[in-house]
């Protein structure tokens, strides 16, 4: 059995201690030349330290994060960033979602931020599409963070009123590893928590959730109250999320929703990793063959 199919198979356990950590760089205000050093450093799992800088919150944002007396430093998050700029570019979605980083990560989680169009992800469903004949494909190192973490938030720009077609296409490589099992015999996304983050310059924010968190859904995520943030500026060209005057980071309304979607995701986390997963009842792959026709392929995720 190859390494990218077990590593479903076992229910995964506390974080592995062996994972480099690389140094915060700050974020202050949602800046945008601080925001290109983060994105090209390299992808690492990071902790934040005692005293180091990260993005900056609002006022309440820092108070919710002072007076929460959860333990949260056991999880593990990855936002996959399908902005259509390749790094060293601005990303505005990365730039909303580095608040509901800095709040995880204030919260103690391990944070990784992937930015999908860095890597060389083929098209296809099948977990490894080198064995299809593409020469090359990035995305089963990617599955393996992905599949490592507790808390799965993917982040999409607006395009002619949908995601962006790189959030198509990492949604569709998800899909071709959903029919691997967990070592109860459920899909292997089960006891993980999804939410997603949009940002554009024109209407189709909630269009894009609804589309995105169904997915999610449907592959084995549980989706928390409240699971989708956004922002959007003016209907035709205008300032975007991080330019000046935007005022999209003042945006009390796009913060609260951010706020509510990052502690919603911490908490029904908290609350599947502490009771270990989904119960295994009634939802086992293993213990349901009907419909399956042996000698064609799996139609689940094809």
């Amino acid at each position: 059995m190859s390494d990218l199919h077990s590593i479903a198979l076992v229910r995964r356990g506390p974080p592995d201690n062996s994972v480099v950590l690389r140094p915060a760089i700050k974020t202050p205000g949602l800046d945008r030349t601080k925001q290109v050093e983060r994105d090209v450093a390299p992808n690492k799992t990071r902790r934040p330290t005692k005293g180091e800088s990260m993005a900056e919150l609002t006022e309440m944002q820092e108070q919710l994060c002072r007076d929460s007396h959860w333990d949260y430093s056991d999880l593990r998050a990855i936002y996959i960033n399908c902005t259509l700029k390749r790094s060293p570019e601005v990303s505005n979605t990365r730039g909303l979602a580095d608040r509901s980083i800095g709040i995880m990560e204030r919260s103690g989680v391990a944070v990784e931020v992937v930015r999908a169009v860095d890597h060389d992800i083929a098209t296809g469903v099948h977990p490894d599409m080198t064995e299809h004949g593409w020469e090359r494909d990035d995305w089963p190192e990617l599955f393996e963070k992905v599949i490592a973490a507790d808390i799965l938030v993917l982040l999409s720009p607006i395009w002619l009123g949908e995601k962006s077609s790189v959030c198509t296409k990492v949604i569709e490589r998800l899909y071709g590893n959903s029919h691997l099992l967990n070592d109860a015999g459920q899909y292997a996304y089960y006891g993980r928590v999804g939410g997603c983050i949009i940002t554009g310059n024109e209407d189709g924010a909630k269009h894009c959730a609804m589309n995105i968190l169904y997915s999610l859904q449907h592959l084995g995520y549980t989706i928390p109250p409240q699971a989708d943030s956004g922002w959007i500026g003016e209907a035709g060209p205008g300032p975007s999320y991080l330019d000046p005057g935007s005022g999209g980071p003042e945006n009390d309304f796009t913060n609260r929703n951010t706020t509510f979607l990052t502690w919603n995701l911490l908490h029904l986390a908290r609350m599947l990793k502490d009771v270990g997963g989904i119960p295994a009842h009634g939802n086992q792959r293993s213990e349901w063959e009907a419909g399956c026709n042996f000698g064609y392929e799996n139609p689940e995720h094809r």
